[in-house]
């Protein structure tokens, strides 16, 4: 099977994300979403909320599974046996990131690729920090994330958490 693993924060997906996730549905048979638990962030959704974000927003597709990791991407590489790793690129500072983790899996795994995708334009400069911030001050991100996500937004707001 041709699969590949799309790892991330997802804090909170936002539609650059899935725009992502489902060309790649497209492409490869299977597409593991991967939401990692990143001990030097501080995500304001708890991984149970971010997986079943990203399982709300991707019920449409056939071929995702989403799943969460903790620990090396290349070991979550090996176990699940996929093809490659996909990564989004939105700017030069994230290629100059990507590819320095792109060569040291690759080291430490000499079967793990990675994909590098540009997101289409309406998003290339979305992240998941800027909808935060535009939501904590009642800016409309409705183009820049899914109706879940700003339910869930707004609620996080109303408990004093944004």
């Amino acid at each position: 099977m041709n699969s590949v693993i799309y790892p991330g924060s997802f804090d909170p997906i936002t539609n650059g994300h899935l725009d992502l996730i489902e060309r790649a549905s497209k492409i490869f048979d299977k597409v593991y979403v991967a939401t990692a638990m990143n001990d030097e962030k501080k995500p304001l959704f708890s991984t149970n909320e971010r997986v079943e974000l990203l399982k709300e927003v991707c019920a449409h597709l056939d071929n995702i599974e989403v799943i969460n990791f903790d620990g090396l991407l290349v070991d979550i590489v090996s176990r699940l046996d996929v093809s490659a790793v996909l990564r989004g690129l939105r700017a030069v500072t994230d290629f100059e990131f990507e590819l320095q983790m792109a060569l040291m899996n690759r080291q430490l795994n000499k079967k793990c690729e990675t994909i590098f995708m540009a997101p289409s334009p309406q998003y290339s400069f979305v992240s998941s920090t800027i909808i935060k911030e535009i939501a904590r001050h009642d800016g409309d991100i409705s183009k820049y994330a899914p109706a879940k996500v700003l339910s869930a937004l707004n609620d996080k707001k109303k408990e004093g958490r944004l």
